[in-house]
C-alpha cells in the first residue's frame, strides 16, 4: 500500500515538473515574439 502511494506521488511530481517547464518555455516564446514586434515598430 505504501509503495503504491510513493509511486503515485513520484509520478505526480514528474508530471508537475514537466508542466512547469512547458509553461516557462511558452512564456519565453511569447516574450521573444513581443520583442520582435517591438523592434519592428522602431
Amino acid at each position: 500500500m505504501t509503495k503504491k502511494i510513493l509511486v503515485a506521488l513520484l509520478l505526480t511530481g514528474s508530471l508537475l515538473t514537466a508542466a512547469c517547464n512547458t509553461v516557462e518555455g511558452a512564456g519565453r516564446d511569447v516574450q521573444s515574439a513581443g520583442k520582435a514586434v517591438e523592434d519592428a515598430a522602431d
